[in-house]
């Protein structure tokens, strides 16, 4: 939800975005932040937020949302799910929420939740965040010289 509109996380979004497209087709859609939620309290603004974010997921979509709540994984695990992931040839979309989190909607719609870690971050850096590690997951499945371990 809403624009990356902090100038140095948005270049790093789009320094690897265009990294990941050599590796599976990736783009990042950016839903337009509510209006006039001044007078909403967090669950209705969480609520808006869903209904905005269920009418851009298709049916056939696998859902993960990006969830402090989730599933952690090591860099290598990550990339072991991914390629599971890839396996069953669905169009994977990971889901960054607003600031207050999801609705109930949204959880009852996603696949799986993953953690980026037990901490909480901004929901603009965690896009930057997430891609890094989606590029690193990539280059651990074709041997490409990026994770060390």
């Amino acid at each position: 939800m809403g624009k990356t509109d902090i100038r140095w996380v948005a270049d790093g979004l789009e320094m690897y975005r265009s990294r990941l497209v050599h590796y599976a087709p990736f783009s990042v859609h950016e839903l337009p932040e509510l209006k006039g939620v001044g007078a909403m309290d967090r669950e209705q603004i969480k609520q808006r937020e869903g209904e905005c974010l269920l009418k851009a997921i298709r049916p056939t979509d696998h859902v993960v949302l990006l969830d402090e709540h989730g599933r952690e994984f090591t860099s290598v695990e990550f990339a072991r799910s991914l390629d599971r992931l890839m396996q069953q040839g669905r169009d994977l979309v990971f889901v960054v929420g607003g600031a207050y989190g999801f609705s109930p909607g949204m959880y009852s719609r996603a696949d799986s939740k993953l953690s980026l870690s037990k901490m909480t971050c901004s929901h603009q850096l965690v896009r930057t965040v997430f891609a890094e590690q989606l590029y690193r997951a990539f280059t651990i499945l074709r041997g490409a010289p990026y994770h060390n371990e």
